[in-house]
């Protein structure tokens, strides 16, 4: 099996793990697009609650979940709203601080690559990489898009303002290298198997499910033949920095870490086997 892993992939570990604590943000006045509360809100009006809910992640969440990765060995990949860099730049640098990744996820997350011109885009993508230069001295390597939705122009505009990869590929679980008229590009596909987003607050199922999947995985993978792919294990702060969350996530950091065929990595590191 290990002969059809990218070279430097570990030997004998043909899962790898991406631990992802994704930080976002919308525009002033933008609701988010999840929330916890049963009955929406009229249209026309901000969704405060909401607010509230989603900002837990920025003023405590990411800071619980740090230290319980910390703790665990773990380190993580967060993507983060560019916004996030001028809003709440300390949790922006605790993340750099605790040597984990960061990825810029566009400026903020109601503005999609798909809807905007080729300027309006490559001026996003600008305004990102400015906004973490100024808040932690670099800029990422990585790149997310609001909801995987590129546009045509996404992939030249990362390439030509110095991005190494992105995760906008739902096509695969395996990383490859793209070649395009602007140079080398890598793409490490993002999985939406494990995330609390869908699982949790839009079906409903006990936070306890994700650990029990994770668990079922771990028990399976070896069963179906063990074939080299990427899991990503998708924990947002404001969801699972809270307490019956932050439970769920150190028991499947201490579950995979435990596991020696599994990988635990960053997306970052990764990208790096492929360039």
């Amino acid at each position: 099996m290990s002969a059809s892993l990218p070279a430097g992939w570990p030997k004998d570990r043909p899962m790898a793990v991406c631990i992802n604590i994704p930080l976002e943000w919308q525009d002033e006045g933008v609701s988010p697009g999840v929330t916890p509360m049963g009955n929406p809100i009229k249209p026309g009006y901000v969704d405060t609650a909401a607010l509230q809910w989603a900002e837990y992640a920025l003023k405590k969440g990411i800071y619980k979940m740090l230290d319980v990765a910390e703790g665990c060995g773990v380190k993580v990949t967060c993507a983060a709203s560019g916004v996030i860099t001028e809003k709440y730049p300390e949790a922006i640098q605790r993340v750099h601080r605790g040597g984990h990744e960061l990825q810029a996820h566009a400026w903020v997350q109601n503005q999609l690559p798909a809807y905007m011109s080729r300027e309006e885009e490559d001026a996003n993508i600008k305004k990102c990489i400015a906004g973490f230069e100024k808040c932690i001295g670099t800029r990422p390597i990585g790149f997310g898009t609001p909801r995987g939705t590129v546009s045509p122009n996404t992939v030249e505009l990362l390439v030509r303002n110095g991005f190494k990869y992105f995760n906008d590929d739902m096509s695969t679980d395996m990383p490859y290298l793209q070649q395009t008229p602007w140079g080398a590009f890598v793409v490490v596909p993002y999985g939406m198997e494990i995330n609390d987003l869908p699982f949790h607050m839009r079906h409903g199922n006990p936070l306890h499910g994700m650990t029990d999947m994770v668990a079922d995985m771990i028990k399976g993978y070896p069963e179906i033949g063990s074939p080299p792919t990427l899991m990503d294990i998708v924990f947002h702060a404001q969801v699972c920095g809270r307490v019956t969350g932050l439970i769920q996530f150190k028991r499947v950091l201490e579950m995979v870490r435990k596991v020696d065929w599994m990988w635990v990595t960053t997306r970052g590191e990764v990208a790096k086997l492929m360039m």
